[in-house]
């Protein structure tokens, strides 16, 4: 027997423990080199565990839930057993030590539950055998016991009680959800934060971009979007007004000689925000192409730690869910955030004339321990004209 130790992958500085999701591979089954065998959530990203060799998974130290910390061996691969693939069904138990798990075969006339399922159904007072798997040959999975908990249809062993109309469901927060949380009560409790807000009339962007969107895509092989016209408004802003693009360390104001933008993105796990490094020096195809990329991955769950750390001002554009005006909280260490929101025809006041146009509100919200309403007012009027007038842009003016 050769065995390989799988080991939890190196997490980031900032980043002590991670919580072991749902195997995708059972004991016994022959498994390929890079194949993965589990996913783990940290408080940032989710974390894909490759096989480090091909053979068998002949022990699991973990399971789903168990937090674990990097480099822990979560399991073995013997590299020398030829044994054929096997289904969860055929298992045999492992040799019982107390740190391997022992699944024993069920009655042909049981379902096969994963052991998250089975620890929550026992919670629960359920029988697996009410219960029709969803998994793979039948599997009952963590989310068909979480059902069957809150379903009305479902009764317990114990026959007094009653079904129910008004199902409730209780599951723990994710990391991500629960990183998300504690960021956003820090940020609350140790930044005075205030929000000034002005508008924009975006047609001089939106002719621009619909005059030259289908050059740009043909010579770019992406679409020319709005944000990037934000990113680099603010880009021009925060030159203009180092402070907006500072930190607080301390006692100390820590000016930033670069430009590092956060792009909030909403995923499945909740929100993240992938950093632009060096927005400054970017086209608007180039972060147009980025942003595309980091949409694309937090779909997936495929964002690096090293992409969504760090950031010197953030932006979050409630717009592409049809928000009209909010005050965003600000994304710590960072002293600002700018606010974008749905671009509306509106009515509005232009030489004595009541005009129509599409009009977007903007929000910064900032720090007002390091950077008075006059940085504050100013920046936000600087993005307004540069996106009025986008020539500024190229002209630095």
């Amino acid at each position: 027997m050769a065995i390989v130790e799988v080991r939890v992958p190196h997490l980031s500085e900032s980043v002590s423990e991670a919580t072991m999701l749902q195997w995708k591979k059972q004991l016994g089954e022959k498994v390929s080199q890079d194949e993965i065998l589990i996913e783990i959530e940290t408080d940032k990203v989710v974390l894909e565990v490759p096989s480090p060799a091909a053979g068998t998974l002949v022990q699991v130290m973990n399971h789903s839930g168990d937090t674990v910390v990097a480099d822990k061996v979560i399991a073995e691969i013997d590299t020398e057993d030829q044994a054929t693939t096997t289904t969860s069904s055929e298992v045999q138990p492992a040799p019982q030590t107390l740190s391997t798990p022992i699944i024993k075969p069920l009655a042909a006339d049981h379902a096969i539950a994963s052991p998250a399922a089975l620890k929550l159904l026992e919670e629960k007072n359920l029988s697996i055998g009410q219960l029709s798997g969803t998994g793979r040959a039948g599997r009952v999975t963590k989310g068909d016991a979480l059902a069957a908990s809150v379903s009305p249809t479902i009764s317990t062993v114990d026959e007094k009680t009653q079904p129910t109309d008004r199902p409730e469901q209780r599951v723990p927060m994710s990391r991500p959800r629960a990183r998300i949380a504690h960021r956003l009560l820090e940020s609350q409790k140790t930044n005075a934060i205030l929000t000034t807000f002005n508008e924009v009339n975006m047609a001089p962007v939106m002719n621009l971009r619909s005059k030259y969107k289908d050059c740009f895509e043909k010579e770019h092989g992406v679409k020319l979007g709005l944000m990037s016209f934000f990113v680099k408004a603010a880009v021009h802003a925060l030159k203009r007004f180092p402070l907006v693009n500072a930190s607080i360390d301390g006692s100390d104001i820590v000016y930033h000689g670069y430009f590092d933008i956060g792009i909030a993105v909403s995923s499945l796990r909740g929100l993240v925000v992938p950093i632009l490094r060096n927005a400054d020096h970017m086209s608007l195809a180039d972060i147009e192409k980025k942003i595309s990329d980091f949409g694309a991955k937090a779909r997936d769950g495929k964002l690096s730690i090293e992409e969504i750390t760090g950031g010197t001002f953030s932006i979050s554009n409630g717009g592409v869910f049809g928000s009209m005006l909010s005050t965003p909280i600000i994304n710590p260490p960072q002293s600002a955030i700018l606010g974008v929101h749905a671009t509306k025809e509106r009515a509005v006041v232009e030489n004595g004339k009541i005009m129509i146009r599409p009009i977007n509100y903007l929000a910064l919200s900032y720090d007002h321990r390091i950077i008075d309403g006059r940085e504050a007012v100013l920046s936000l009027i600087t993005m307004k004209e540069a996106l009025e007038e986008p020539a500024r842009l190229l002209l630095d003016l």
